[in-house]
């Protein structure tokens, strides 16, 4: 691996263009220790850009070469394959934080839990129950980051992003974004948008949390589904439920050797969940009642983790380098010494054995690079 530092043109108009800016850029770079999970292999050259300017800077580069261009933040949810990425890797370690009332702007590369733990001490409301998601801030839209019954989109009012194939910045309002289940506008196109900054509309309510809807919180709390408690309590409440399925990192822990939940929560039309019960009855017993969620349109949610366990893979299945969590099903870990391709072979295992059980398919969260399931 080789590390150089070199001047880089600005890319905005006029007299900015003849300002330079010194860009980290290594060549032959290990990505593995950029990812929670600690795997994949290098990729051709790794540019780490500290300013918005920077990072417009690289992915046009990019793309005016025709180089293939990887796009990294906290690398939480990225899956590389173990020959790594031939092409720009691009880490975006942006810096910025600012809060004007109940209104937020958070670049890129922000870390996301601080930045939830510094809205929660300005005593705001509305993100306090995504408290401990590994990553960076730029990532939450994409996916439209949730947990604990809240998710980013009800808060995000703008994303400001390079558009790609425009060749400008752009200014996306939350209704432009096309947010749905784990899903957006970015993520659907992952190629067209790079996210810069990400502009929020929180709630002050007298340093109370937003209303609480997930029952499992409410529950550790000892209060109902809709009742406010302060934001902080109900951030530490999180935490704590989170490291107790090793979804807080933890270098020491290889259960959060992770991307936390591997699978997204399988959406089910009324035919399949049919179905889905007929199985359900035939393998479990007719009083075996699946976990089931309204989710629009004649469509339910239910439970991946439900799922994974009932059909034999449990907590610590597997007995190679990488085993589904100790603490969670959901999540697949890297005990140590696995590779990518271990990795995607227990992950394949789960999706067939859930298949074969449930005649329902599990969908990956975490973006693949180089591989597939």
């Amino acid at each position: 691996m080789s590390s150089t530092h070199r001047p880089w043109p600005r890319p905005s108009g006029g007299a900015a263009d003849r300002t330079l800016v010194p860009v980290q850029e290594l060549h032959d770079a290990p990505l593995a220790p950029l990812t929670t999970f600690r795997l994949g292999g290098p990729a051709t050259r790794l540019i780490t850009a500290t300013t918005d300017a920077e990072v417009i800077a690289a992915v046009r580069e990019a793309d005016a070469s025709g180089t293939p261009l990887l796009v990294i933040g906290g690398g939480s949810n990225l899956v590389i394959g173990d020959k790594g990425f031939e092409g720009t890797a691009l880490r975006i370690a942006t810096t910025g934080f600012a809060l004007d009332g109940t209104r937020l702007e958070l670049a890129a590369g922000e870390v996301w839990t601080d930045a939830v733990a510094r809205t929660v001490e300005a005593g705001l409301a509305g993100i306090e129950c995504l408290a401990g998601i590994p990553g960076s801030a730029g990532a939450t839209p994409i996916q439209n980051v949730g947990a604990y019954g809240q998710e980013v989109s009800s808060t995000i009012t703008e994303v400001v992003a390079y558009d790609r194939h425009a060749g400008e910045t752009v200014t996306l309002a939350n209704a432009e974004c096309d947010f749905s289940y784990r899903n957006s506008r970015f993520k659907q196109d992952p190629e067209r948008y790079v996210v810069l900054r990400v502009r929020f509309l929180l709630e002050d309510a007298g340093g109370l949390s937003a209303p609480l809807k997930y029952p499992e919180t409410a529950r550790a709390l000892g209060v109902e589904a809709g009742e406010r408690v302060p934001a902080a309590t109900a951030q530490a409440t999180v935490l704590r439920l989170r490291a107790g399925k090793g979804m807080v990192l933890d270098p020491e822990d290889h259960d959060t050797w992770s991307a936390g939940s591997f699978f997204t929560n399988p959406i089910l039309t009324a035919e399949e969940y049919a179905s889905f019960l007929v199985r359900t009855h035939e393998r479990l017993g007719r009083d075996t009642t699946p976990p089931a969620f309204p989710a629009g349109d004649g469509l339910t949610k239910t439970s991946a983790a439900w799922l994974i366990d009932k059909a034999g893979f449990t907590k610590g299945y597997g007995t190679g380098p990488a085993r589904i969590s100790t603490k969670h099903t959901l999540a697949l870990t890297n005990r140590g010494e696995a590779t990518t391709e271990d990795l995607l072979a227990l992950a394949r295992e789960v999706v067939t054995g859930v298949r074969e059980a449930f005649g329902v398919t599990l969908v990956n969260e975490p973006v693949t690079v180089g591989v597939q399931l």
